[in-house]
């Protein structure tokens, strides 16, 4: 595997939260560089050495109401 993707979401009581795509992974934050570490410790536990993704990709998704 060379890479991993999460989809990131604003947390309803504040905060992040991450899903791996195609694996059980979860974590959540404070803030988003709270949030890379997180993910990044995450990723480290969940696979071995050989068989760690070289990179991480982020797909942060945000929500947000506009008066018409």
């Amino acid at each position: 595997m060379t890479e991993i993707h999460f989809i990131v979401e604003e947390a309803p009581e504040g905060g992040f939260t991450a899903r791996a795509v195609g694996e059980d992974i979860f974590t959540e934050a404070d803030d988003l560089p709270g949030l890379h570490a997180q993910v990044r410790d995450a990723v480290r536990c969940h696979f071995d050495a050989d068989k760690k993704p070289g990179v991480i990709r982020l797909h942060i998704t945000r929500e947000e109401s506009l008066a018409a």
